[in-house]
């Protein structure tokens, strides 16, 4: 453990609000459960990996706050994000006589979280829940803004609620056990929000790549709390994705299709992102929003993180076929969220043939 101090980061939404806790050791931290709601009963909701790293730390830490705490796992990967697996929460909640009060914890990545707060969201029609990402991509993108969901074989997070947690809880250590494609992936979503939104973040991350690759610990500390810092302002902005909070879907569109179309837990959302990101860059190059030379700075960029930048054996037409049904469609017509300009970005209808276009120069 480092001697960095928690940061703390308000999302302001009213009644909704809740505050992001980000540094080392905070899930053993009990300033990271104050004030949280009480419950006679709360469920820890993980996978077998995660949990026999963490499970038994967080039980621990919880039941000075609840009479009794379920550890459930589920089944690890993209392709169990399903309505089948997220019957299994329901199965044990209501085996151990939830009520609407029982809380709900969310360890894991980004799976994890999205399932246990749509699980929250429908249980006895809402109870509380705490999201306590592992992985890098959970830490700065999934666990914060309330957009839970399931996949469905056509498309993915097709079934979903916007329902936000009680907080975050993001303890730094738990990326020194993250596999190394696993931190890469994360660093796909940190990417992004340069582009969109920051363009002094997208300069401190080319100067500082190669240290959050080796993870050094103060580079890592900053870069998810001012990912968070930058979330939660567009969130407070945008809670529901009518507007602005759709920016950070760049690369999205391109890389649910990739998920999608090679099979869910081929590729890590995090390497579908990141190829996506790069052939928008591309697209908005193509429709002539950005220079070739911010685009060009954008793929470098991904390229040196060590993320995919070629489209995988995904034939253009079904690439296409699944685009259709990405939520920002309308009537069967592409639009996509394109760089329109430096550290900002809109969502934006384009003609197939530039999209066509885009994807081939990256095969």
């Amino acid at each position: 453990m480092c001697d960095i101090s928690p940061s703390w980061v308000t999302v302001n939404l009213g009644a909704q609000s809740y505050r992001i806790c980000v540094g080392p050791g905070v899930l053993s931290d009990s300033a990271s459960y104050a004030n949280l709601p009480g419950a006679g009963l709360a469920a820890i909701v993980t996978n077998p990996t995660v949990a026999a790293l963490y499970g038994e730390k967080l039980q621990r830490r919880l039941a000075s706050h609840y009479a009794n705490v379920l550890l459930i796992e589920l089944p690890e990967g993209e392709e169990h994000k399903n309505y089948v697996t997220m019957e299994k929460i329901f199965d044990r909640l209501l085996r151990a006589n939830g009520d609407r009060s029982t809380t709900l914890f969310a360890l894991g990545g980004g799976v994890i979280g999205d399932i246990t707060g749509f699980a929250a969201a429908c249980f006895m029609r809402g109870v509380p829940y705490v999201q306590v990402p592992t992985t890098l991509l959970a830490q700065v993108d999934s666990s914060v803004g309330g957009k839970t969901a399931v996949n469905h074989p056509l498309g993915k997070n097709m079934i979903g609620a916007f329902y936000q947690p009680r907080r975050v809880i993001v303890d730094l250590d738990t990326l020194n056990s993250l596999p190394k494609r696993e931190l890469v992936a994360g660093l796909a979503e940190i990417i992004k929000y340069g582009p969109v939104s920051d363009q002094g973040f997208l300069e401190w991350i080319e100067r500082n790549l190669d240290a959050l690759l080796s993870r050094d610990e103060a580079t890592l500390a900053y870069a998810v709390t001012r990912a968070c810092e930058i979330k939660a302002s567009i969130v407070e902005e945008d809670e529901h994705e009518a507007g602005r909070r759709a920016i950070l879907n760049f690369g999205h569109t391109f890389g649910h299709a990739i998920e999608t179309g090679l099979g869910f837990g081929a590729w890590l959302h995090g390497e579908a992102v990141g190829c996506g990101m790069v052939i928008a860059a591309s697209l908005s190059a193509n429709l002539g929003l950005i220079s070739e030379r911010q685009a060009a700075r954008v793929i470098a960029l991904i390229s040196r993180a060590g993320l995919p930048t070629k489209v995988p054996e995904i034939s253009t037409d079904r690439m296409l076929e699944l685009m259709r049904l990405d939520k920002k469609s309308q009537a069967g017509d592409l639009r996509f969220v394109l760089l329109d300009g430096v550290a900002k970005a809109a969502v934006y209808p384009a003609p197939i043939g530039a999209v066509v276009r885009a994807i081939d120069q990256h095969r």
